[in-house]
């Protein structure tokens, strides 16, 4: 007699296979890069998309000039950004040439696989919090996420690697905090930690509390002497990661400079006279003007003067502020200041799903933070970090969603959860009341 073919164990073995998951989320990104790429003409590709600070800080390193030239045309020596994205790109310009077609097919296809590899160590995250179900729930949904479909061709920047490095620092202090009590596995934390903020220095807001919630959940495996000793190990490690480009920038600016200069410009952007609906002046920021500034400034007093403007706007505009605040909020999690009014009037297919699709995630974190302290607890505290602590840069700057993109891989595990503890529930057979 022939053995019985279980097609629903097969099927499940099917679901929860990560090379598959792997394999669509990078067919996905791939189909979507090569449809919009195939509408664009073949003299633009190799030039409009490095256009902005990253492409020309990468040409400068790429010709031999060093770090500088944020606005291409001899700016000086610039820490608009950190250095791990723009050498990666210049590595990619001294290989395929500067500003070519072949470049851009290049950097699309490296973050097309650091946005697919996301898929990995998330799977092994929800697997370990919740069970390989909720694992693979959490790896499918960002397979298919329109966001992580369309920034690994829509950025040439470097959120799909600060998205990876983000989701596997997530993975990596879970594994810490469990099982761990060898020196050498902090001091590899604290190294990817440093290399984390080399390449997005805004994942630094989550880095006293994950380091601290995996030293206080891993002091019962320690002996007494390690529980603060191997925690500082590894913040060593960071600082040391850290210490040549701030020595770089102190040489460079004459004044200490930790990771980059930017955060001034970034205030000002939110906070301008272009805000004030009583202002004479109501047109939009422009690349052109703002660089011309910087060129006739320099870095540090172009710097200096966007503090002043952005901290006296503030002041001056209380009502305003708390306005813009909310709108800026709201564009964080759903896209747009207005999502649904903007969902209405959207002219294409493409603009709804994006809104709708961010719209589910915001709704899928809130699920899962009501999940996962409920039946998780022991892992609510780090996973609402992330929602909880990381946007407040944004809610007083820009909230475009590509800077929310970081966290994303943590908004679908929270949704997974979301799902899996509602399924896990219903699931659950109810207790049968006693005889009367």
């Amino acid at each position: 007699m022939p053995p019985v073919i279980n097609r629903s164990s097969r099927w499940r073995r099917l679901l929860v296979s990560l090379p598959l998951i792997v394999v669509v989320a990078l067919g996905a990104r791939a189909i979507f890069a090569w449809n919009e790429g195939r509408q664009i003409p073949t003299n633009l590709v190799g030039t409009v998309p490095f256009i902005g600070e990253t492409g020309n800080i990468a040409r400068s390193l790429a010709l031999g000039r060093g770090f500088s030239d944020a606005f291409r045309q001899g700016t000086g020596a610039t820490a608009w950004l950190t250095p791990v994205y723009p050498l990666i790109l210049a590595g990619i310009f001294r290989i395929f040439g500067i500003y070519t077609a072949a470049s851009f097919i290049a950097a699309v296809a490296l973050n097309i696989i650091f946005s697919a590899a996301v898929c990995v160590p998330l799977f092994y995250t929800g697997r370990k919090i919740a069970g390989a179900g909720v694992g693979a729930m959490a790896a499918w949904f960002w397979a298919l996420f329109p966001n992580a479909i369309m920034i690994p061709y829509e950025w040439i920047w470097d959120t799909c690697l600060a998205t990876f490095l983000t989701a596997l620092i997530l993975w990596f202090t879970l594994q810490l905090a469990d099982e761990s009590t060898r020196a050498r596995d902090w001091c590899l934390y604290g190294l990817l930690w440093g290399f984390a903020l080399m390449t997005n220095p805004a994942l630094a807001a989550l880095l006293p509390f994950l380091l601290g919630w995996a030293a206080y959940r891993a002091r019962s495996a320690q002996p007494a002497q390690k529980v603060l000793a191997l925690p500082a190990l590894a913040l060593m490690m960071v600082v040391l990661c850290c210490v040549p480009w701030t020595v770089r920038n102190y040489v460079a600016f004459h004044r200490f400079v930790p990771l980059r200069t930017t955060f001034p410009f970034a205030l000002w952007l939110g906070h301008n006279r272009v805000f004030d609906p009583h202002s004479p002046i109501t047109t939009r920021v422009t690349p052109y003007e703002e660089g011309q500034e910087y060129r006739r400034l320099g870095e540090d007093a172009f710097m200096r003067k966007k503090w002043t403007e952005a901290l006296l706007f503030i002041r001056t505009h209380p009502a305003l502020e708390a306005h813009l605040f909310e709108q800026r909020f709201v564009a964080f999690w759903f896209g747009l200041d207005s999502p649904f009014k903007r969902f209405l009037d959207a002219e294409s297919l493409g603009g709804r799903v994006l809104l709708l699709a961010n719209f589910l995630a915001t709704l899928g974190t809130i699920g899962g933070l009501i999940a996962v302290w409920i039946k998780w607890r022991q892992y609510a505290f780090v996973l609402s970090l992330f929602p909880a602590v990381f946007p407040w840069m944004y809610y007083i700057t820009l909230p475009y969603l590509r800077y929310r993109h970081p966290i994303d891989p943590i908004l679908m595990l929270l949704a997974a959860l979301a799902v899996g503890g509602l399924l896990d529930r219903k699931s659950t057979p109810r207790p049968s009341l006693p005889p009367a």
